[in-house]
């Protein structure tokens, strides 16, 4: 099976084709990773899955979703995640990434709810414009604003580095920061990151130049997008696919492609790998690699996916949450080669 053969991003070798993808945990101190999150990645790693991208960890703190979310502005993180992908690395086949976010206007949240700056902290967004109307109204950045957290995004890239993270994926979906710039329904700025396409996109590849003087060939970079965000004159597909084409250019190795998350009330039908048609499309017509995700729940399934060409590696969420051994269960099953930790090799059929 096409799952479970080895694929390559630059001179990165994955050992499958299955990607935890970046779930939030809620469960960070101080943005600060703990017993819980050695434990939850670690587990998946030897499960024998072919890469982890961590959860989306804000790179200020006021980036952060929520209070409990992962950070990586400081040196105690740092090493906190070191702990984890160190010992991820020495024990077990599993590359490791990282989802680097600002969560814009939508941080500062709790169970999905919204706390004022007096028990969470103000919001920021490309313009004055709230997620929901019960909200308070973000902060507007200013150019020298958007600078600073350009320069924060590359910040936490080193210490991504620093902490032996294989690569680096950026957030750009699901309605947070840089999905705020991208839509003109949350962008309506009149200076040069807002009005046209070019100008939307500039905040998403001003952070990417930041970077690429980091990243080797032994470190790819990864961009999640919401390739549809399902409202009338929002960002869409077309745009997805014109933006995808231009990151190819700028040295990104892989879209991610996820949608929604950034218009309130957004009318959307989820089914069974409802997001694959978005992931073929932008695979074929931007001519650049793409990771398919959503409600993808067993190895058929990712097959189909993958030998049809609709995407080059099968991120899982939920079924990955509910059996950390997913990957290596499913090559047990369809007889396939896989990597079992050698205490555990008894137990391999």
């Amino acid at each position: 099976m096409k799952l479970f053969t080895p694929f390559k991003l630059r001179n990165l070798q994955l050992e499958n084709r299955w990607v935890m993808s970046p779930m939030c945990m809620y469960s960070a101190q101080e943005g600060v990773a703990n017993d819980f999150h050695f434990i939850h990645y670690s587990s998946r790693a030897m499960g024998g899955t072919g890469l982890i991208i961590m959860e989306a960890t804000g790179v200020v703190p006021e980036g952060r979703i929520t209070h409990k979310c992962l950070g990586l502005w400081n040196r105690e993180q740092t090493q906190s995640l070191k702990r984890i992908v160190s010992y991820i690395h020495h024990n077990t086949s599993t590359k490791v990434g990282i989802q680097l976010a600002h969560a814009g206007r939508k941080a500062s949240t709790w169970e999905g709810v919204q706390l004022p700056a007096s028990q969470g902290w103000s919001t920021v967004a490309p313009s004055s414009i709230p997620y929901k109307d019960s909200e308070a109204t973000p902060h507007a950045l200013s150019i020298n604003e958007i600078k600073e957290l350009i320069q924060a995004f590359k910040d936490a890239a080193v210490r991504a580095l620093e902490a032996g993270f294989d690569l680096i994926e950026l957030h750009g979906a699901h309605g947070y920061l840089i999905h705020q710039f991208l839509s003109p329904l949350s962008n309506q700025r009149t200076d040069q990151y807002g009005g046209s396409f070019e100008n939307r996109i500039r905040f998403l590849l001003e952070i990417i130049e930041s970077l690429t003087p980091l990243l080797d060939e032994n470190h790819p970079l990864l961009v999640r997008l919401s390739a549809d965000e399902y409202a009338p004159n929002g960002w869409d597909l077309e745009q997805s696919i014109q933006l995808s084409a231009i990151l190819k250019t700028k040295g990104v190795d892989l879209i991610d492609v996820s949608s929604g998350g950034n218009i309130q009330g957004a009318r959307m039908a989820v089914f069974d790998s409802y997001q694959v048609p978005f992931s073929e499309a932008i695979r074929s017509q931007s001519q650049i690699k793409t990771g398919a995700v959503g409600l993808i729940h067993n190895a058929l399934e990712a097959e189909t996916i993958l030998s049809n060409e609709k995407a080059d590696l099968i991120f899982v969420g939920r079924a990955i949450l509910r059996n950390p051994y997913l990957a290596s269960q499913t090559a047990m099953e369809h007889q396939e080669p896989y990597s079992f930790p050698p205490q555990y090799e008894r137990a391999k059929l």
